[in-house]
């Protein structure tokens, strides 16, 4: 049995680990053996008058325990962590009163929305403490899982870290007839999965360390939905899992321990044409996936993070280490106990799912040029390793400084103005040795290529974030529809949250 004093214990021994070198490696180390059932967030669908559908949203401070008898002080949504699952409709008309309980201001960002600028919850839009924020738009895009998380400028990582996000069901009339699960808790699961570092009192540690900047926080202990070692017992032959990787830096490489396949439904915006039969999927933060998994039988087996091979880049300085470890770790994410239904009782794989209206390159009106860098700061140089030649070739990563297109955010600084209806691609291209995780308010966009080569086959739908790869490029192509705002700015920036904080993102404008 773990008691209480066993815990702590572990808690600090995590605790103390977590400025060494090595302390990527301490994943789930504080861990107890005991699983717990995965707490599945309460569904919010609002209240539906007169064509409107209301939801009423309260940012909270709160306690949480995660480990039994340690209560860790944690931020929430309508609870102590995370928030409720909200669901809507394609073409409804959405009403949200978001109040602010904190003793900071905040902001909520609609994550795959297609919203008005103002009703989308950027950066320039604060909830000052006791505010109240009442956001109005249209549910204008097919069935989607998506989400939504604090934005606050300088300050997404922290809120985030603490609990401010939710998941974001849209439905639609093509996914009502599907025919696929469909009934939320029970076959149809939201698996919101984040790392997060205690210390021995059992608290949030988030770390503020110049490589925590560079790098983004990535912590050494799993949570889902905000429950530690959880366990899913199946309860039909065929479970759907929306899968969202709301981690602040870490990337996952989500398998099945048994190494069984399974079926890819859709990508971040909506369904794939037709299902793609997989064994492994790698989610960069802020992407979200849906896949089937075959639940039948009565062995458990595990979702679980498969170990990646370290990169062959020609690395410096302090990221020398970082880029070696980052990622690279075996861990279990989720216990299934399978729902005892005979394995002979076959589940039914739909073979086609939609019809993708796919947006040619010689539609677009323009092409733009986006790159990601990283450096320029006083911890590049020959100090660490890096030298002229480091800065020269890749532009340097040193001092904790982001930037896009040579700049670092500044609200006051526009880097493109679209006229809403146009279409047009974007070639993103990292300068960086780390993968970075693009994302793009409003739009949903198609991958051309990714360093030429086609998209996968489990990208070959609509997307807001895209995994841009280490000293590499991906094209992409999206129509940018009204309406305009030429006062109220969209965002782009990468979904590493310290990155973005640390200005990694710019602007965009439609007119």
């Amino acid at each position: 049995m773990v008691t209480r004093r066993d815990t702590l214990k572990s808690l600090l021994l995590t605790g103390m680990v977590i400025s060494a070198p090595n302390s990527l490696r301490r994943l789930n180390a504080a861990e107890s053996s005991r699983t717990q059932p995965l707490k599945i967030p309460a569904l919010e669908t609002g209240t539906l008058a007169f064509g409107e559908r209301s939801f009423s949203l309260s940012l909270q401070a709160g306690v949480t325990r995660f480990y039994q008898d340690v209560e860790t002080p944690t931020w929430g949504i309508n609870g102590t962590y995370l928030g409720p699952t909200l669901r809507m409709r394609d073409g409804e008309n959405i009403r949200i009163q978001v109040q602010n309980g904190l003793d900071e201001h905040s902001i909520l960002h609609w994550h795959g929305m297609n919203v008005p600028a103002r009703a989308d919850g950027g950066p320039h839009q604060r909830i000052e403490p006791g505010a109240t924020w009442r956001p109005e738009f249209q549910v204008r895009q097919p069935a989607a899982s998506c989400w939504y998380h604090a934005h606050t400028m300088h300050r997404s990582g922290p809120q985030v870290y603490r609990g401010l996000a939710g998941m974001l069901i849209v439905d639609d009339e093509e996914s009502d007839q599907s025919g696929l699960p469909s009934e939320y808790g029970v076959d149809d699961i939201p698996l919101i999965i984040q790392d997060r570092i205690f210390d021995g009192n059992g608290h949030f540690v988030y770390p503020e360390r110049m490589q925590d900047h560079m790098a983004g926080v990535r912590g050494n202990t799993l949570l889902v939905n905000g429950t530690l070692n959880p366990s899913l017992r199946a309860q039909r032959p065929l479970t759907r899992l929306r899968v969202l990787n709301g981690a602040n830096a870490r990337n996952f490489t989500l398998g099945l321990s048994t190494g069984a396949s399974f079926w890819q439904i859709a990508t971040d915006c909506g369904y794939l044409e037709q299902p793609v039969e997989l064994k492994q999927i790698v989610l960069t933060p802020g992407e979200r996936v849906e896949i089937l998994v075959d639940t039948r039988g009565t062995n458990p087996f595990k979702l679980v993070n498969i170990p990646v091979p370290e990169p062959n880049i020609p690395y410096y300085g302090l990221f020398t280490d970082l880029l070696r470890e980052m990622d690279r770790q075996a861990f279990d994410i989720l216990e299934i106990q399978p729902s005892g239904i005979a394995a002979d009782h076959q589940p039914a794989i739909p073979e086609r799912l939609t019809t993708i209206a796919w947006l040619p390159e010689q539609s677009a009106n323009a092409t733009r040029t986006i790159r990601l860098q990283m450096g320029n700061g006083p911890g590049q140089g020959g100090g660490l390793g890096g030298g002229p030649h480091a800065r020269r070739q890749y532009g340097g990563w040193g001092g904790g400084v982001h930037k896009i297109n040579g700049r670092e955010m500044d609200p006051a600084y526009i880097e493109a103005t679209i006229i809403a209806g146009s279409t047009e691609i974007w070639e993103i291209i990292n300068e960086t040795p780390m993968i970075h995780p693009f994302h793009i308010h409003k739009v949903h966009f198609q991958i051309l290529d990714r360093n030429g080569a086609p998209p996968l086959p489990s990208e070959r739908g609509f997307k807001d974030t895209v995994n841009v790869p280490a000293l590499g490029s991906v094209r992409i192509i999206a129509q940018f529809t009204g309406p305009g705002d030429p006062l109220m700015p969209y965002m782009f920036h990468c979904h590493i949250l310290e990155h973005e904080d640390h200005g990694m993102m710019g602007q965009f404008i439609l007119v």
